[in-house]
């Protein structure tokens, strides 16, 4: 009974794949790269677990265990990394109902040229490159030349160099963040609140509903599906803040604030050549996310109807 179902499965599946070869055609070449520079490569994680010498290559490098990952953990940058890591991404959380507030404010404008020029001039910040955002924060937070610094001398005050600062660090790099992103952050939430049936706004205004309620009744409703998959693979990548703005935006004054995992795996592995070490701490930092994003998706399919799988 169970080979006749897993059969007639097979044959189902081998019927829909015939039925749809040119679909599935056109997805081969993305699934040759995704095995070709994803799960292929992913081999190379054992090093971690070795003392690598490119001499001898990795399969012939000696086993080490646990080695560099204990390490790691007796080591003075592991509470270090591990705080401004999560202190960042935390912060970063706070920042998260922003898209959605916005996209909520766009979908109220009525003036349709306003609306298109408003959404086009606060997209246009997510495609300057991070190079070019951090050097304009140098000269805006510079507190000789720059626009800071002329504010405080107008009123004879001496200004405060915030880039050098580790306590400011956290906030440069979340606001920075913040307007870069949010405007293009909303274009999904802005795509649920399009799918939103118009006869559900007469029928809201024929009962006299307000603005806010239509917001709180209707638009909030729609949006919170697409916000908890959007927090769930946030939660996933607790530990994963970017690496090139950490880097770029850090200097000898703020270290103590803007070393995080990433910045820290950069340096022992390509500056100090200790390839077995950087390897061990981006696995743990690994393994700490998908359980987390395996644990929280667990917690929202339980408690709520929406979950990635």
């Amino acid at each position: 009974m169970i080979n006749s179902s897993s059969s007639s499965n097979l044959q189902r599946q081998m019927h829909r794949i015939s039925r749809n070869w040119g679909l599935y055609l056109l997805l081969l070449p993305a699934v040759v790269l995704l095995l070709c520079f994803t799960y292929k490569p992913m081999y190379g994680v054992i090093i971690a677990f070795k003392d690598f010498k490119p001499a001898l290559g990795i399969m012939d490098s000696p086993w080490v265990g646990f080695k560099y990952f204990e390490k790691f953990f007796h080591s003075y940058q592991f509470s270090v990394t591990i705080k401004n890591t999560i202190f960042i991404s935390l912060y970063s959380f706070v920042t998260f109902p922003l898209p959605i507030i916005f996209a909520i404010l766009v979908n109220q404008l009525r003036a349709n040229r306003f609306k298109r020029v408003f959404q086009t001039v606060t997209y246009m910040p997510h495609f300057i490159s991070t190079i070019v955002i951090v050097g304009l924060m140098m000269i805006l937070l510079s507190p000789g030349n720059g626009l800071i610094g002329s504010i405080y001398r107008l009123f004879g005050a001496e200004a405060p160099n915030l880039m050098g600062s580790a306590s400011m660090f956290s906030s440069l790099y979340v606001w920075s963040d913040v307007w870069q992103h949010t405007g293009w952050d909303s274009i999904i939430y802005l795509a649920a609140l399009a799918s939103v049936s118009p006869s559900l706004y007469e029928a809201a205004t024929v009962d006299g509903a307000s603005r806010w309620q239509k917001i709180r009744y209707i638009d909030i409703p729609m949006l919170i599906p697409t916000a908890v998959t959007l927090l769930i693979l946030r939660i996933g990548g607790l530990l994963g803040v970017g690496f090139e703005k950490a880097y770029l935006l850090q200097n000898n004054l703020n270290i103590s604030g803007s070393e995080v995992i990433s910045t820290y795996v950069y340096k022992i592995g390509l500056l100090s050549s200790q390839y077995s070490f950087s390897a061990a701490i981006n696995l743990f930092n690994t393994v700490i996310n998908f359980t987390l994003l395996i644990l929280v998706n667990y917690i929202s399919k339980k408690y709520s109807e929406n979950s990635l799988w």
